[in-house]
């Protein structure tokens, strides 16, 4: 057995490992939805790991200047720092979805660890909003089976999406950003931006430059766009 079949090898099973458990399209633990089958040319547009400022202002001011809704999955103690601005996405008409309370990756392998990200971020978006979300992302979109049981013991609803680029995390040319997300924009999609990173916060220009040339190009496209939970047909908070 030679060095490089054994490379090939560990290399097809991360890749494997990670199409179970991490990506976008995996239903393998149960419905985990990233699009749905429409004839309408509508989007939803997501932005994780927020709030974070000044970005997600500057965000939330262009989406309001086109009428645009969209979707923010926040981390709690990113709402803890920010609460003044999840109560502007809000107010805008905008919906806050649960994205846990530290975007910690260990903390996704134990039950009660990963109990405390869900209650704990519930209790501090109502705590400042009034409003406990009914949507979930797990950060990074991991799907182990525990997860999606306890997401589901919570009445929450699962929300996959597609990476609007692989490497927009990366604050990679917002060009590009847009150009990979515009190829992914079919009807009924759900597309994945940052506007923070892992819940501390950072430079995110480049995500919000790149977002800006999708939703101008998207509309000249014929496309109008929704909040998740109204593409899915699910509430957007608990009641």
């Amino acid at each position: 057995m030679t060095a490089l079949f054994i490379i090939v090898v560990v290399l097809l099973a991360i890749g494997l490992l990670y199409w179970l458990f991490m990506s976008s399209y995996s239903q393998i633990f149960g419905a985990y939805p990233w699009r749905v089958k429409t004839g309408e040319r509508v989007i939803a547009l997501t932005f994780d790991d927020g709030p974070n400022e000044p970005y997600t202002s500057e965000l939330l001011q262009f989406l309001n200047s086109k009428g645009v809704k969209a979707t923010f999955f926040q981390v709690g103690k990113c709402v803890e720092r920010y609460p003044a601005t999840t109560k502007k996405i809000i107010k805008s008409g905008h919906v806050v979805g649960n994205h846990s309370l530290s975007h910690e990756f260990h903390k996704f392998f134990q039950s009660l660890d990963f109990d405390e990200e869900i209650v704990k971020n519930q209790a501090i978006i109502k705590k400042y909003t009034g409003k406990t979300p009914a949507l979930f992302r797990p950060p990074w979109l991991l799907r182990q089976p525990l997860v999606l049981r306890r997401i589901h013991h919570y009445g929450l609803q699962p929300v996959s999406g597609e990476f609007c680029h692989s490497l927009e995390v990366l604050r990679i040319d917002p060009k590009k950003i847009a150009k990979a997300a515009i190829k992914k924009a079919k009807p009924g999609a759900i597309i994945i931006f940052h506007d923070g990173i892992d819940g501390k916060g950072g430079d995110r220009q480049q995500t919000i430059d790149a977002a800006k040339i999708v939703v101008n190009q998207l509309i000249k496209d014929g496309y109008s766009f929704v909040t998740v939970d109204k593409l899915l047909g699910v509430p957007a908070y608990q009641k």
